[in-house]
């Protein structure tokens, strides 16, 4: 998503989805399946499982597409992870997305259909348990970003499986320069807390880096590496820049950068972030822009983005 406003959909926990298998055998049992697919005319009683899915998936975004309401009310279910609290509507149980009977909960098909619907419309990929298992270290801190603790746990150990400890504190060692902001926040965590002594040996052999090792001394409290001055604007915006990712609330990002800072000191502090060559120091500064409440401060973020943009436009 490319806004970071009080509209942002937060990063939504992995779901568990069944076999396709059993996501088909779920379609064919809907109450409508046979009446829908009859009036279609597309699909063979004795269709492949993936014909069936993918027939399914575009009846069910097309007719929810034309009904706003069904459509809010699914995503709601979604969301909430909670039982609607009376009978949902007759379409969505009819396609097999809720359950007919209490407790009025998304089925299988129901968290398959609104994973994509939301995939469409907002760009997030919520993740699925088990689907990291065979993914490379970069695309498994980007799928954890917003796993809970015990989730986390359980994907990693999945991802474990066939790969050494070391091996595996390297892989994730050396994807961390490469990464997101939050992924790379995870992989710092993962490696500090989950890899035993070879994931904080992984670490420490990254302090000396530019920039990346001062990040890892702040989140991991290493006294002895202390960020340069060149590098304090850089692990500020990385630390903002991971909580804006989230699509948490907008004040915990103006806390991460005021420290406890006065209106003047944040200000002077703001005026450096112009220098910093941080992907994502534009987006900082524009949602203090947005958001901050002290006139002084959004004005030195004003000023910050202006010479950003001005470095940028030089280099180029």
């Amino acid at each position: 998503m490319s806004s970071y406003d009080d509209d942002t959909l937060p990063l939504q926990p992995p779901i568990r989805l069944p076999a396709a298998t059993t996501l088909a055998s779920a379609v064919r049992s809907a109450p409508s399946f046979e009446e829908v697919s009859e009036q279609a005319g597309e699909l063979k009683p004795d269709a492949e499982d993936s014909d069936v899915l993918g027939f399914w998936a575009a009846h069910c975004r097309e007719r929810l597409a034309g009904d706003e309401g069904l459509l809010l009310e699914l995503i709601r279910l979604f969301l909430s992870r909670e039982p609607a609290a009376s009978a949902p509507s007759a379409t969505l149980t009819g396609l097999g997305l809720v359950r007919q009977e209490e407790p009025y909960t998304l089925s299988w098909l129901g968290l398959w259909v609104a994973r994509q619907i939301i995939a469409e419309t907002t760009g997030q990929e919520i993740p699925v348990m088990g689907s990291l298992a065979e993914a490379d270290a970069a695309a498994l801190l980007h799928g954890l970003r917003s796993y809970p603790e015990a989730e986390r746990t359980e994907e990693l150990a999945g991802w474990l499986k066939g790969r050494g400890q070391a091996d595996a504190a390297a892989e994730i060692a050396s994807a961390l320069g490469t990464v997101s902001p939050l992924a790379r926040a995870v992989g710092v965590e993962v490696l500090s807390t989950a890899l035993g002594d070879e994931g904080r040996l992984a670490l420490t052999r990254l302090l000396d880096q530019p920039k990346l090792g001062a990040v890892i001394a702040a989140r991991t409290g290493r006294d002895n590496r202390r960020p340069a001055p060149e590098e304090m604007s850089w692990v500020l915006v990385d630390m903002a820049a991971a909580l804006l990712e989230f699509g948490g609330e907008i004040r915990e990002v103006i806390e991460s950068i005021s420290m406890g800072m006065d209106a003047d000191e944040q200000a002077g502090t703001i005026a450096i972030l112009a220098f910093c060559d941080h992907p994502w120091t534009g987006r900082v500064l524009q949602v203090l822009i947005d958001h901050h409440p002290d006139e002084k401060v959004v004005s030195a973020a004003r000023k910050a983005l202006r010479r950003l943009r001005g470095l940028a436009d030089v280099r180029l």
